[in-house]
């Protein structure tokens, strides 16, 4: 057996189906953020700047991009003998294949991996938040507690606390009660579901409510472990952290990169963020092409104008086109005098000539209403958009369209065209 301080668990497996389209082939972790990353750069780049180097990622929805992404872990360093980078997915056992029904139940059905390493520390992380933090001061804290679990906390602001967990704790950080997301909060000490367990209690936990139906730890081991007299501490964080988990925030963190100064900084040295690279030629911007406030991937030839928006490698935007505050994905064509406003267009799309993305008055999307809003524009990965169209706003638009399946070249605001085999 190996001993290992500290390993982390990084439950990757979420298909983050209020992304809509974005992730209708693709797990939420693995979408592409700033132009260069992808989600999952992030907490595994904190993991290597942290120290840790022993990394099980938990997939299941599908897992394909993300595994490619990831490979052997040589961008994180993760390529190691002992230790490194693990993927974990669900696997057929001698009696039955089974899912993971819940964050803590993903967690107990890699068991033997932890045992394995047989830690005396072990964290929790979630694929799909942009944020830095130093896990080694985290787990200090844990330490001076003599903590057996450690939560790290976020203030939020008192109106918007009812939609997370939130922790109530006396003047030594010890938390006394939990609430999740409660109706009147008491406090505004939200959960961030970054975990520090001691292996042992860990352990036993996950064994005692391994029957317990879709076991997660903020409603199950968490609320068992503290009614069982365990030291649960919460430990504060005051820095940048987004949950990505809305079109709507996935736009707005993509749009704070491009501020003059950046709140999420992508080019400090001291705490770099780390991915997988792939080899592409550099740049190319035509003599009458305007840029302005944008991140621009490697490997793109720009030949229209682009204003305040992110884009990928390899994005090929044409002469006359004009693209504002819009996320536009690796490998993707923007056609000759086609106008985009706030978009999110995925990658690998093909949007023709003379169009128009985001014009007209917003109505709500008839389909999906929660998760198309905010004046977006958004279409889903290998997309054909034909030449000129007009679409409206909160629209979603996923596969290979053609000028019939828009009456009159118009997808009106609210609308959405989904081909057979896409969910959303």
């Amino acid at each position: 057996m190996i001993k290992k301080e500290m390993i982390a668990m990084l439950l990757a497996g979420g298909q983050g189906s209020r992304l809509g389209v974005l992730t209708s082939s693709i797990a939420k972790p693995a979408v592409a953020f700033g132009g260069k990353y992808r989600i999952i750069d992030f907490p595994l780049s904190n993991c290597i700047n942290s120290g840790v180097d022993t990394v099980g990622v938990l997939t299941q929805y599908q897992p394909l991009r993300l595994n490619t992404h990831i490979g052997i872990g040589i961008p994180w360093d993760l390529d190691r003998n002992i230790g490194g980078v693990s993927i974990l997915p669900p696997y057929e056992k001698s009696t039955n294949a089974e899912w993971y029904t819940g964050t803590a139940n993903a967690i107990y059905q890699n068991l033997k991996y932890m045992e394995y390493y047989n830690p005396e520390y072990v964290l929790i992380l979630g694929g799909d938040h942009i944020y830095k933090m130093d896990y080694e001061v985290m787990l200090d804290f844990h330490k001076s507690n003599k903590a057996d679990i450690t939560i790290a906390t976020l203030p939020v602001p008192m109106e918007e606390a009812s939609r997370f967990g939130v922790v109530i704790t006396d003047e030594n950080k010890r938390i006394l009660e939990f609430e999740e997301k409660p109706p009147k909060p008491r406090s505004n000490l939200a959960s961030m579901g970054i975990y520090i367990f001691t292996w042992k209690v860990l352990r036993q936990a996950l064994i005692d409510l391994s029957e317990q139906p879709g076991c997660d730890f903020g409603k199950h081991i968490i609320p068992y472990c503290h009614g069982n007299g365990n030291r649960v501490f919460a430990y504060e964080y005051n820095g940048y952290w987004k949950d990505v988990g809305t079109l709507q925030s996935y736009w707005e963190s993509n749009m704070e990169l491009i501020d003059i100064v950046p709140e999420f900084n992508l080019y400090e040295e001291f705490w770099k963020i780390y991915t997988k690279s792939d080899v592409i030629p550099p740049q190319y911007i035509a003599e009458d092409a305007v840029i302005e406030r944008c991140i621009i991937g490697e490997g793109t030839e720009i030949y229209g104008k682009v204003y305040n928006s992110v884009i990928g490698a390899g994005v090929t935007i044409g002469k006359g086109a004009v693209v504002r505050d819009s996320i536009i994905m690796k490998n993707t064509e923007i056609g000759e005098n086609t106008t985009v406003n706030k978009a999110i267009i995925a990658e690998n799309c093909v949007i023709g000539f003379e169009c128009e993305l985001g014009v007209g008055e917003e109505a709500p999307n008839v389909k999906f209403p929660k998760i198309y809003t905010d004046g977006l524009v958004t279409i889903g990965e290998d997309s054909v958009v034909p030449n000129n169209v007009k679409i409206g706003k909160n629209t979603a638009i996923s596969g290979g369209t053609t000028l019939d399946d828009y009456p009159s070249g118009i997808l009106k605001s609210g609308e959405s065209i989904i081909k057979a085999g896409d969910l959303k």
